[in-house]
């Protein structure tokens, strides 16, 4: 195996526990472009399972995969990780994961009020009626 593919092959610098991926994660800030390669390649796949783990849906878990990925890649200001990098980037994936499920949530609840008929009840007018309906009755059971 050369260097290059045996590179590729492994963890990644930050994977490991004497990894530091705080700060690559200033180095990206920075922009540098193989600090955030080696970042994707260190938490790509923990943060997929975060989110699948959330989400259950494949399909959404790497959009938030993705959107997590790609925030590493361009963090805001006030956004930098305080603590371990590592549980940085796992509490953004959960988050985001979270956030879609609620979004996915108020939206069928919106559908299901939006489909639902509105009825209006008036108990005085509904009163009234058995009251009516009741006299008639007498009216013609009466001899």
């Amino acid at each position: 195996m050369t260097g290059r593919r045996a590179a590729a092959a492994g963890p990644g610098p930050a994977a490991g526990p004497g990894g530091d991926l705080g700060a690559l994660l200033a180095r990206v800030a920075r922009g540098d472009q193989p600090a955030f390669e080696a970042v994707y390649d260190s938490v790509a796949g923990q943060v997929f399972g975060v989110a699948r783990s959330v989400l259950r849906d494949p399909a959404q878990a790497e959009e938030v995969a993705q959107e997590v990925c790609s925030r590493c890649g361009a963090p805001r200001p006030g956004s930098t990780p305080r603590g371990s990098g590592t549980a940085w980037v796992m509490m953004l994936a959960h988050r985001r994961a979270v956030d879609r499920v609620r979004s996915r949530q108020a939206s069928s609840e919106r559908e299901i009020r939006a489909s639902a008929p509105d009825i209006d009840y008036d108990v005085v007018a509904e009163t009234v009626e058995g009251r009516l309906d009741a006299e008639r009755v007498r009216k013609c059971l009466a001899p």
